[in-house]
């Protein structure tokens, strides 16, 4: 898979990621679909949460992680999706959530855990590697997956 590094971010602190997801939106288009890849606690949902706010969504429901998806209408975004695919466990469960369909939208998604899915996403997208260094700062890596 052909994948473009687009930018790049060091010693990222959690409260640097509004500045981030600002970045982010200019870069995204419609409909745009980030694939979040990174270890658990490292930032993943903070950095949607800022991503939501920059689209102007007051009411940040946290991370669907039982509900799967959680759906947001922004003033300025349209429709945006925030996925947390942790839960899904085999392709059977996968099938059955019509996430296929539902990534043909033409909308903006957000998804934590995109490697439970992989299968399914659509091409092109961006995935953002986001890694913990050692004095607990964070890199972050926005790829273009074509």
């Amino acid at each position: 898979m052909p994948t473009e590094i687009i930018r790049s971010w060091t010693k990222i602190r959690l409260e640097d990621l509004d500045s981030i997801a600002k970045e982010i939106w200019t870069l995204l288009p419609k409909p745009g679909l980030l694939a979040l890849d990174a270890e658990m606690g490292s930032g993943k949902t903070t950095l949607v949460r800022a991503l939501l706010q920059e689209a102007q969504i007051a009411h940040f429901e946290g991370s669907p992680t039982f509900a799967i998806v959680q759906n947001y209408e922004s003033p300025s975004k349209g429709q945006v999706y925030h996925l947390d695919c942790y839960r899904i466990e085999n392709e059977n469960e996968l099938l059955n959530l019509g996430l296929e369909e539902l990534l043909d939208s033409n909308a903006y998604f957000f998804i934590e855990w995109p490697q439970k899915i992989e299968r399914i996403l659509p091409k092109p997208h961006f995935r953002l590697y986001i890694r913990i260094e050692s004095d607990l700062s964070r890199e972050i890596t926005l790829h273009y997956d074509h």
